[in-house]
């Protein structure tokens, strides 16, 4: 039998550990930003062509009121990222409520990002009902795996993708949707949030923590 003493480290160890990962993380819910405004001190873009139009917006439905950052315009992809972020292994997660849009009603995160034309993308929409995982490589988006899951429009969802060296996993409303294997992005990147087309979509409560 081990001596207590050990026994007594070790959980210290684990609890300095999860302490640590929160402490080298943040969570912005938009709050105190200007309204009708992109959010300071992230890159409001897209990939592809287009206009892409990030604003933050007030919504009496938010998870955290007033403030939501909102998606109204149409691109290819419109992407929004934290400049300041710089994570190879964590967690990146957002809520998203999907308002409308007749080609797709989109919501997602970025990851390990490069540039507005590299990096990882794992989205939920509303119109197909299922989550998918893709890289983007040089602005060109590939499907690498799905999973056939209620996404309700007009209701707030969360979604979270947890990445550590090469393994992905994508939770949707606190449900496993996706596990996946890759090496296109190895390095450490920003992270961000993502829609589609003409998806009209706010996002709330954006959290992430390196490990």
């Amino acid at each position: 039998m081990e001596p207590p003493m050990k026994t007594v480290t070790s959980a210290t160890l684990v609890v300095g550990g999860m302490l640590a990962a929160v402490a080298a993380g943040d969570s912005v819910n938009f709050d105190k930003a200007a309204v009708g405004q992109a959010p300071a001190g992230w890159t409001a873009t897209k990939t592809g062509s287009g206009d892409a139009k990030w604003t933050i917006e007030k919504d009496d439905t938010a998870p955290s009121k007033p403030n939501v950052l909102k998606q109204s315009g149409v691109a290819t992809y419109p992407v929004c990222f934290k400049d300041d972020t710089n994570l190879k292994d964590g967690f990146v997660e957002v809520k998203f409520k999907s308002i409308s849009g007749k080609e797709d009603q989109a919501g997602g995160v970025v990851w390990r990002l490069k540039d507005a034309n590299n990096y990882y993308v794992a989205r939920a929409n509303a119109l197909e009902d299922n989550v998918t995982i893709y890289d983007t490589v040089n602005g060109r988006r590939t499907e690498r795996k799905r999973a056939n899951m209620k996404v309700a429009p007009g209701q707030w969802h969360m979604l979270r993708v947890d990445f550590q060296g090469s393994h992905f996993i994508v939770t949707f409303d606190g449900k496993k949707a996706i596990e996946w294997d890759d090496n296109t992005f190895k390095d450490a990147g920003k992270v961000g949030v993502w829609t589609k087309a003409d998806s009209v979509t706010e996002f709330d409560d954006f959290s992430y923590s390196e490990r």
